[in-house]
């Protein structure tokens, strides 16, 4: 990924809460030449530097994905940046975002207990708070059946490339003027981008 040096992110602590708020990935690999990509909730095991997930069993990117450096990409708030909202004509359109890209290598997971403890994580995490569902309470033959309808893999991180476009190369004063027009849209990514720029702002203060 291309991160000029403004807009790199370093701090493990950050990335590493970014990918516990947006955990829905897309997972990228090769299979004869051509790229091949699935969506999918993934769950981050800070101890064991690796991502833990699971591919429907007929979904065939499981299949070709061995030796191979795989990419998971976790996208983040987005929104359009106008020139309008500049103190200047001498300006362009651009485009705010958060991107966290992930490499590593795949192992398939045959542990039942593994696989068991990983769908666990995922309901835990986002049922809400006042949800009954627990998978404790589904019968576990009905669980196990489930199960062999999935591929669970565990991702081992290689390499971690964490960006934040911000308007960080932008003076203070303009990334004021669009923090205001974002909060102005009430859009609700707008908002949450709004809010990085302010929390950049009030770290370098």
């Amino acid at each position: 990924m291309y991160i000029p040096k403004y807009f790199k992110i370093d701090d493990e602590e950050v990335i590493y809460d970014f990918i516990e708020k947006n955990g829905f990935a897309t997972v990228f690999s090769q299979h004869n030449g051509e790229p091949y990509a699935t969506h999918l909730p993934l769950m981050l095991n800070e101890s064991k530097n690796a991502l833990f997930g699971h591919f429907a069993r007929p979904n065939e990117q499981w299949k070709y994905m061995d030796d191979q450096q795989i990419l998971a990409v976790f996208q983040g708030p987005h929104c359009y940046i106008s020139p309008t909202w500049y103190e200047t004509t001498k300006a362009v359109p651009t485009w705010n975002y958060v991107s966290i890209h992930i490499y590593g290598k795949m192992e398939i997971v045959e542990d039942k207990k593994v696989i068991y403890n990983s769908l666990d994580d995922l309901v835990n995490k986002y049922e809400s708070i006042d949800s009954i569902y627990n998978l404790d309470n589904v019968e576990s033959s009905f669980i196990e059946g489930m199960s062999k309808g999935i591929v669970a893999f565990k991702l081992k991180i290689t390499k971690i490339e964490a960006k934040a476009k911000l308007s960080q190369n932008h003076p203070v004063e303009r990334q004021k003027l669009i923090i205001k027009h974002l909060e102005d849209t009430h859009q609700q990514d707008n908002i949450q981008i709004a809010s990085l720029m302010k929390r950049n702002l009030t770290a370098f203060k």
